[in-house]
């Protein structure tokens, strides 16, 4: 029985699972990249870096999978995810222990973001019987015209710290039914849960039998350097990439010039009006789990507030109260809400937003670091910024507990300064008024990928194809019809006459 109590070694405890899950010891090595729990800012463990010619013979291997995954029906394929979805049952407790530990996510958040990978694994195994096409009426008689839609070929996911393992997972189960083997670039800041999936992964394989050729799932461990080798190679069709608006800069234009596709999921400046007729006490409890929930740190955290002048020197005193009283510290506490950010250049990009803030005229509640963990760990106290209008850092994403609000009068009002940046991921309304709700979610409303109505803006379901607008990429993943960016589409034409008329009543007669 490993010891789960708050006081056991993060290193220990983090080993420990690792070894019970069947990560190899040849995962590791003296000399590599260091994997450091934000709890503590201790090293748990020294992960060999692969090479770029080590990347390059991985994408290999998955092609040739390709060409023998392709030709496995797609019910079949769906077996291997129902697989991979018993296994994570199986260790969903000591992944989300490993979630906590590596990236300082609450208990209930570790684990529920193994959920959310369960939740795919069911919803594609469902979807690997409903890879429908389509029936065309034809202008032509005695013709028949249909879509088919086809493998498209390797896939590659590169993911972010935040959510080290749910991203993979949204890609790799729908991108496995569809017929695409994965090749997989997690964070540098999040290696041991990327191995530990790996291994999860592999024993599904080992479940499943022959038809699951090797280089399936592949991973590369290490630097910016091998997700240049993935995102470069042409073996590789179609990229799936979280992180920064500037990674996405990066990465789209290498893509577009070999005409790869580009599932982008970016960065994310998300708001959420309070109207007159809202309910407080609803809307109090969303925005604190949007706002302060995973440390500010979820590509849909809540980060612009827009309350209506009428209910806000209601609300926001009383938001200023929660955020004094929320509970910071080691994730792995019973009680505690918020743990710890990540590094320490995102407490720094914190406190450089916090000041900016001030220095336009800002009120700043909460803030600060909080003494706890040790000198490498980076706790913040979340900070509420009543700033008196919509410019400078409320601009641009900090990722960082920082909720900025202000006033408006208007709906009209409210909904443009929603729109006023450069992200368009998520949104969110808070009214009880029918034609509020409707003007907010319709053509002329939210310029988001996610308008919600009455819950904040993060905690996205998988049933629902999940990305925004504008700077965000234009990516979806997870649910809905996203499984189609994982495949080519074919239009096929079916003579089963004896003439060959052409369609717009073209004539080409020639004597034979």
């Amino acid at each position: 029985m490993r010891d789960h109590t708050p006081a056991a070694s993060v290193r220990a405890e983090a080993l420990a699972i690792l070894s019970s899950l069947g990560v190899p010891e040849s995962a590791f090595a003296a000399q590599g990249l260091p994997a450091r729990s934000p709890i503590t800012g201790e090293i748990v463990a020294t992960v060999r870096a692969m090479s770029a010619d080590e990347a390059g013979a991985a994408i290999g291997r998955a092609h040739e999978a390709f060409l023998a995954w392709r030709r496995v029906p797609a019910p079949r394929r769906g077996e291997l995810v129902r697989l991979i979805g018993e296994e994570l049952r199986t260790h969903k407790d000591d992944l989300g222990r490993l979630v906590t530990l590596e990236t300082g996510k609450i208990v209930s958040e570790g684990l529920g973001e193994v959920q959310e990978m369960i939740d795919i694994c069911d919803f594609a195994v469902g979807l690997s019987r409903q890879l429908y096409g389509l029936t065309i009426a034809t202008e032509r008689r005695d013709h028949r015209m249909m879509e088919t839609w086809h493998p498209l070929g390797v896939c590659g996911v590169i993911s972010a710290f935040n959510f080290p393992v749910a991203v993979w997972s949204w890609n790799a189960a729908l991108a496995f039914i569809c017929g695409d083997p994965v090749v997989w670039k997690p964070s540098e800041k999040t290696p041991l849960t990327a191995l530990a999936t790996q291994a999860i992964v592999e024993r599904a394989l080992a479940r499943f039998g022959a038809d699951a050729p090797a280089g399936l799932s592949e991973l590369l461990i290490g630097g910016r350097d091998l997700g240049e080798v993935l995102v470069d190679d042409a073996r590789v069709p179609v990229v799936s990439a979280t992180g920064s608006t500037a990674m996405g800069r990066a990465v789209a234009p290498r893509l577009a010039g070999r005409f790869a596709r580009a599932i982008l999921e970016l960065g994310g400046n998300n708001a959420a009006i309070v109207t007159p007729s809202a309910d407080l006490g609803l809307a109090l409890r969303a925005i604190a789990f949007a706002a302060m929930g995973t440390a500010g740190q979820r590509c849909t955290t809540l980060r612009r507030l827009f309350v209506h002048e009428s209910v806000y020197d209601t609300l926001v005193p009383q938001l200023a109260r929660a955020y004094a009283a929320v509970s910071i510290g080691d994730p792995r506490e019973a009680g505690t809400l918020v743990g710890p950010l990540i590094d320490g250049s995102a407490y720094e990009g914190m406190e450089r937003a916090l000041q900016e803030a001030r220095d336009l005229g800002a009120r700043v509640h909460g803030g600060g670091r909080v003494a706890t963990g040790g000198a490498d760990a980076f706790y913040a106290r979340p900070a509420l910024v009543e700033i008196p209008a919509h410019t400078g850092p409320m601009l641009r994403e900090t990722f960082a507990p920082i909720l900025y609000v202000t006033r408006y009068a208007t709906l009209d009002e409210a909904i443009a300064l929603n729109n006023a940046v450069g992200a368009g991921l998520s949104s969110s309304i808070f009214t009880l008024d029918m034609r509020e709700a409707e003007a907010f979610i319709a053509a002329s409303g939210s310029d988001c990928g996610i308008a919600n109505v009455n819950i904040g803006p993060s905690g996205a379901e998988i049933g629902g194809a999940f990305g925004g607008e504008k700077e965000t990429g234009g990516g979806r993943e997870a649910g809905s019809d996203a499984w189609k960016a994982y495949m080519r589409r074919a239009t096929n034409t079916l003579n089963y006459g004896t003439t060959l008329p052409l369609a717009q009543g073209v004539k080409f007669d020639i004597d034979a």
